[in-house]
């Protein structure tokens, strides 16, 4: 919607920029204010480049972190192997709990619904994993394996953080702010431009203002990969495609 109003901004901008610029023809200062009209093209092309590098950046993070999530449960599950094979069979029970409930949370993003007890569920049985961890390792044969099973267990809980975190990191709302009133504002000056002329170049204005809107919608659904056009459901894959390794033989 926002894009949508973006293009029709810069549209109504051109032809408001185009008639002032007829209007006030003798005032417009000739080719001087063409280097303050290449520096605000110049400025929205580095806002647009930066922003575009950093919402590439952000999906790329996600990814990763999809991807580390999965390899860290793998890691931790496969440790349990350390454990007595009486307190196995539990633990690898909550395991799979685990994995289901993490699975969750993103098909509840997924459904556009609020993650909160989701996310409380996940909290919930990564304690119940660390409590069962604790018990197994005390007991005097099974010491040994606490130096590699809590580490892997740590990590495991430590990258469900960095994926909250990765999922609320979006490009910043002055940042935003900054891409739209630049565009508007360059449309406006474009309009200008043309009027040096006495020419409406409406097929160029229009390719100029769905260039600029395109570019900015892009960036904002790279910032919004649970939402958009551009998804992470590959990636996600992954924690299903564990899931299903850890169905008991």
């Amino acid at each position: 919607m926002l894009c949508l109003l973006l293009f029709a901004g810069m549209l109504l901008l051109l032809e408001i920029g185009f008639r002032l610029g007829i209007r006030f023809e003798k005032a417009r200062g000739g080719e001087a204010t063409s280097i303050f009209d290449s520096a605000v093209f110049a400025l929205l092309g580095l806002l647009l480049g930066f922003a575009f590098a950093g919402a590439v950046d952000r999906l790329d993070k996600r990814r990763d972190l999809i991807v580390a999530e999965a390899n860290d449960i793998f890691t931790a599950y496969m440790r349990v192997d350390l454990l007595a094979p009486e307190d196995q069979t539990t633990i690898r029970d909550l395991f799979r709990q685990y994995l289901d409930a993490r699975i969750e949370v993103y098909r509840v993003i997924d459904a556009e619904r609020d993650p909160a007890n989701a996310f409380a569920a996940a909290e919930s049985l990564q304690a119940e994993i660390w409590k069962a961890a604790l018990a197994a390792i005390d007991k005097p044969d099974r010491q040994y394996a606490a130096e590699v099973v809590l580490p892997a267990l740590n990590d495991m809980i430590d990258v469900t953080r960095e994926r909250k975190v990765a999922l609320s990191t979006q490009i910043p709302e002055l940042v935003l702010v900054m891409l739209f009133g630049v565009s508007l504002f360059s449309a406006l000056l474009a309009g200008a431009g043309m009027s040096r002329h006495g020419v409406r170049h409406l097929v160029h204005g229009g390719i100029y203002a769905a260039a600029v809107t395109l570019t900015i919608y892009t960036i904002l659904d790279l910032d919004s990969p649970r939402g958009g056009l551009i998804r992470l459901d590959a990636a996600d894959r992954v924690l299903a495609q564990l899931r299903g390794s850890m169905e008991p033989m």
